[in-house]
């Protein structure tokens, strides 16, 4: 381990570290891997839901039958959580992007959104007895866990908390290149 990298913390350690200010990381330093777990991982999970949505249409027409509901009912009870459906995967694919490109907005957004799906999950299971199986519910729980896990880390933190910074020498640069030199005070 170099000088360089943290160390991990002990399970005894006192949490009066983490309340300090990390020093910031260099702003042309390289994505981490965590990073980009995390965001890939994001990406995943909209996938999934988008598979979640597809398989829930199928199967549709017998819940509906279910709960007695007329065939126009149905469609639109269908329509209704298709779409938000939708929109939950679509604002997961926004934030994967944006997480990608160092948002650390993104990116507590998203933890904190995985993290009221991991709770309502376990809410349902401990209260509803709503079991945690394939069909159901475990493929996107063990996706959020591991999303949290990924883009929680110190890594990803101060990789993310310095993405302002390089958007901002990013823009400086490209208004150098394109004004050219300029003279200083004392060419003048």
């Amino acid at each position: 381990m170099h000088h360089d990298e943290p160390r991990k913390r002990a399970s005894i350690e006192s949490p009066v570290p983490l309340l300090v200010r990390e020093t910031a990381i260099a702003p042309q330093s390289r994505r981490p891997g965590t990073t980009a777990l995390g965001a890939g991982l994001t990406f995943a999970r909209a996938l999934v839901g988008v598979a979640w949505l597809g398989a829930y249409a199928l199967v549709w027409r017998e819940m509906g039958a279910e709960f007695d509901l007329d065939v126009e009912e149905s469609r639109i009870l269908l329509w209704l959580i298709l779409g938000f459906g939708g929109l939950g995967v679509l604002v997961l694919g926004v934030l994967a992007v944006l997480i990608w490109r160092g948002s650390n907005f993104a990116r507590v957004v998203t933890m904190a959104g995985l993290t009221a799906s991991i709770i309502t999950a376990a809410v349902d299971y401990f209260r509803a007895g709503q079991e945690i199986t394939i069909n159901t519910s475990l493929l996107t729980v063990a996706i959020d866990i591991l999303v949290l896990l990924a883009l929680s880390s110190r890594e990803a933190r101060a990789w993310a908390r310095g993405s302002r910074t390089r958007r901002r020498l990013r823009r400086e640069a490209k208004r150098d290149a394109r004004n050219g030199p300029q003279p200083t005070a004392s060419e003048s």
